[in-house]
């Protein structure tokens, strides 16, 4: 958990700005809920390990003797914790509130969210989630929507040429159950293929034999892997050149769609890349799943997938939903050496004579017209004082003294 001086919390609210903005602009609606859940809620096994790393809350009230006698048992101890994610809170707030939403909700949520990680670089316990969902649309118009927003939202933060890849966890299903690997070890394998991109075709091979899994649908994955490599073109023949044969049409149709959608909205060059090894390792994912992808760095910077089962755990009824997290973390450490915000800031250098209400007069009609305004008495070292307005993001300064009026002011840059 971090603190943030001016600097970074003001380029943060920029970042976030952003966002807002952008996917305002697409016809999202932004909701807030509370930071704490029901402890049953949140390890009602749909959080996959984020389960494991929520902070859960003591039960008020319990005396040393109860926590004895609770000891070896988490639900007896605690009946709220810390949000992992903001998927889970907005389940449980659409069942409440269905009845007061449209038909086909599209939401954001921008809050902070908690996990017991073991600290470092990246890594943090506390942090903020942007995410959009759509609930209540089973077509792919509701992945297409959420892909076009977060695209547009790397372009306004200058942060171009970014391109998503895209898998269907169906299509995982299918390949599984093509190679001839059983149900039971699926979980097992999906973690293991996860892997692929850090230790290669051939260390998940061996990786697979030494977990137990079944010796010919191994040998029938590790065929697969030593196909010539490409990148299939987003269309059916690449997807299905790109696949065994098995694969669900329904499946595959799905997919088409969605790329004919997102080539509609952003060009014939939709930067939508099919990776049949993409995996995400929510279990609550149930169709297609995706990752934020930028040539700048090798990690995503975002990521998200259809959870249609989700929300009829707590409505009693399903509905079909999908959602897109934007890594905010990481795209503000990309962006930490972008320029600053342009707008008009002005710091007033003022003698010690200098009348209070003289000072509050030029600072209140500055703030009229629109600028943000700082009082500092001059010190002995100006140019100390100086640099470090600049460093908090001022860009003017001005000298006032006793004889200082609105109309003889002379505003200089900084810098």
């Amino acid at each position: 958990m971090r603190d943030f001086l001016p600097a970074d919390k003001a380029r943060r609210e920029r970042v976030l700005a952003v966002i807002r903005q952008r996917y305002r602009a697409h016809g999202f609606d932004e909701i807030e809920t509370p930071v704490m859940e029901e402890y049953s809620r949140l390890h009602a096994g749909l959080g996959g390990d984020n389960e494991k790393l929520s902070f859960s809350i003591l039960k008020r009230g319990m005396d040393a003797e109860a926590i004895r006698a609770a000891a070896d048992d988490p639900a007896a101890l605690a009946d709220l914790g810390l949000r992992y994610d903001l998927t889970v809170p907005l389940a449980r707030f659409y069942a409440t509130n269905r009845a007061q939403l449209p038909t086909v909700f599209r939401a954001i949520q921008i809050a902070p969210v908690w996990r017991a990680e073991r600290p470092q670089k990246g890594r943090y316990r506390q942090f903020v989630q942007c995410d959009i969902d759509i609930i209540g649309d089973a077509s792919a118009r509701a992945e297409a929507e959420l892909m076009t927003a977060s695209l547009d939202v790397l372009d306004a933060l200058g942060l171009e040429g970014g391109s998503i890849r895209v898998n269907d966890r169906r299509v995982l299903d299918a390949m599984l159950d093509v190679f001839g690997f059983t149900p039971d070890e699926r979980p097992g394998v999906l973690i293991t293929i996860d892997k692929l991109d850090k230790i290669g075709p051939s260390g998940v091979v061996v990786e697979l034999r030494e977990r137990g899994a079944t010796p010919a649908a191994a040998d029938a994955f590790a065929a697969y892997l030593d196909r010539p490599a490409t990148t299939p073109a987003f269309d059916e023949e690449g997807i299905r050149a790109a696949l065994p044969t098995g694969i669900p049409d329904e499946v595959i149709v799905h997919l088409v769609a969605l790329g004919e959608t997102v080539a509609a909205a952003r060009g014939a060059d939709a930067p939508l890349v099919f990776d049949p090894f993409l995996v995400r390792g929510m279990g609550y994912y149930t169709g297609t799943i995706f990752e934020l992808a930028h040539p700048s760095v090798d990690y995503s910077l975002g990521g998200g997938g259809r959870y249609d089962g989700m929300i009829g755990r707590f409505l009693g009824q399903q509905v079909p939903a999908v959602g897109f997290s934007i890594g905010f973390e990481r795209i503000v450490d990309l962006l930490q050496d972008a320029a600053d915000s342009t707008d008009r800031a002005i710091v007033l250098v003022h003698d010690r004579d200098v009348p209070l209400a003289q000072l509050l007069g030029l600072k209140a009609s500055l703030v009229a017209d629109g600028a943000r305004v700082r009082l500092e008495q001059r010190p002995k070292n100006l140019k100390a004082l100086l640099e470090r307005a600049s460093a908090d993001g001022y860009t003017a300064f001005a000298a006032v003294g006793a004889d200082t009026t609105a109309e003889t002011l002379e505003i200089k840059p900084l810098g």
